[in-house]
């Protein structure tokens, strides 16, 4: 099993090149579905949670090439990909392969739309209660779906006539329910009016890509979404927009470790408030042509508070990586997660690093530390096992961070990208 390896120490300098978004590209594969029209879609990571989608949907039928090859043959960054769904072979999603990743689960709103019934595995692990489905089951079921749950699946039929337009408040914010919802009502009759939608820029880039299939959908990017219903969808070519995570990760990689580096090919705009954060930690950040420009050069980490939040808020994805940054502040910092549960697994591997941190209720208190260790550590989750190579980063002699197939879910040559601004970063295979 493969393991990454950190000596600490170096500054970083260069440029950091920012893929695709992973939670952007999800969403958008998966609406292709919708057509039988082909779907082309731009700048896609190459990311483990990318190509187990890949696999979920051609067991549904659709055609996968990349470049205009076979997927197998692709290259491996800033793909462009083309998604063909012309015959839907299974209206299934089994939990063989739902349990392996939970976004998986939204094949569920454009198979009822587009066929008329779905069935697909609830998530692995999910009890419906934590990281609930309830809200996409609620959301359908207002667009006039029948739905029962037996047997650990989910299965749910449409009118005869097809999904009907509805207006839905959903309860608490729900990115992947706003993305499950949009999609299903493209193809309903009548309107759909979604109220508390999730306002983050993936749900706006899946409305963009969407329309430019023929959907009719406004209101993206604000608490209330409008989706006229259509007869049907065409194919259209899309390019995913940067990854805002990625990008708000290396930033505060470079505000640990020092340095000045350009993050190429993103957008200050969609994480302007976790960039907020950064700044106020000490470092630097600047728009350039082509990307963001951070720097931090000789002064220490000030000690900031955050608490996350739906978009515009800070990211709960980011919320590691901030408390990795923290561990080396001046002074005593709060971390307070609202979105998630059990989002604090990474505390206890960031003191193995001598790392300071109390934890009550669902606020961390960190208090800054002059200086880590390098030790062996273990990554819990995507996010945790950033936090872990971040706080490596600015740590005394070699960390060694284990499962490191979470980091392969969301970050595309990690290790490249870092050696390459002068990190002494590297994959080791037991």
């Amino acid at each position: 099993m493969d393991r990454i390896r950190i000596v600490g120490g170096n500054e970083l300098h260069g440029v950091i090149p920012i893929s695709g978004a992973k939670n952007a590209a999800l969403p958008l594969m998966i609406a292709s579905l919708l057509t039988d029209d082909t779907l082309t879609l731009e700048n896609v990571p190459h990311l483990a949670d990318v190509e187990q989608l890949i696999r979920i949907l051609g067991n549904h039928g659709a055609d996968i090439s990349v470049n205009g090859r076979r997927e197998r043959q692709g290259e491996s960054y800033a793909r462009t990909v083309h998604f063909t769904s012309r015959n839907i072979v299974s209206t299934t999603a089994p939990y063989e392969l739902v349990s392996k990743m939970r976004a998986s689960f939204w094949v569920i709103g454009p198979l009822l739309a587009r066929e008329g019934k779905a069935r697909v595995s609830l998530p692995g692990g999910c009890a419906i209660g934590t990281r609930p489905v309830d809200l996409f089951i609620e959301g359908l079921a207002a667009l006039g779906a029948n739905i029962e749950i037996d047997g650990g699946y989910v299965n749910a039929t449409a009118p005869a006539g097809g999904l009907i337009g509805a207006r839905y408040v959903f309860p608490k914010v729900s990115v992947g329910a706003t993305h499950v919802l949009m999609m299903a009502a493209t193809l309903a009759n009548g309107t759909t009016v979604l109220g508390n939608a999730a306002r983050e820029p993936e749900v706006v880039d899946l409305a963009k890509c969407l329309n430019a299939m023929g959907a009719k959908i406004s209101g993206q990017g604000t608490s209330t979404v409008t989706i006229e219903g259509v007869r049907s969808l065409s194919g259209a070519r899309h390019r995913v927009l940067p990854d805002r995570i990625e990008t708000g990760t290396y930033a505060m990689a470079v505000a640990m470790a020092g340095g000045d580096v350009i993050l190429e090919d993103t957008e200050a705009s969609l994480l302007d408030t976790a960039l907020e954060a950064i700044r106020r930690a000490g470092a630097e950040i600047s728009e350039t042509n082509s990307g963001v420009r951070i720097v931090r050069n000789g002064a220490g980490i000030k000690p900031v508070d955050i608490v996350t939040d739906p978009f515009p808020g800070f990211p709960t994805d980011l919320q590691a990586q901030f408390m990795g940054l923290m561990t080396r502040s001046s002074g005593v910092s709060h971390i307070t997660e609202t979105i998630f549960e059990n989002r604090f697994m990474h505390v206890q591997e960031l003191a193995r690093l001598g790392a300071k941190i109390s934890l009550s209720g669902q606020t961390a208190k960190v208090e800054g530390v002059s200086r880590l260790k390098g030790a062996p550590v273990m990554a819990t989750d995507l996010r945790a096992s950033v936090s872990l190579v971040i706080a490596g980063l600015a740590a005394e002699g070699e960390t060694m961070v284990s499962r490191v197939y979470h980091l392969d879910r969301g970050f595309e040559r990690l290790e490249e990208k870092l050696t390459r601004c002068g990190a002494h970063v590297e994959r080791v295979s037991d």
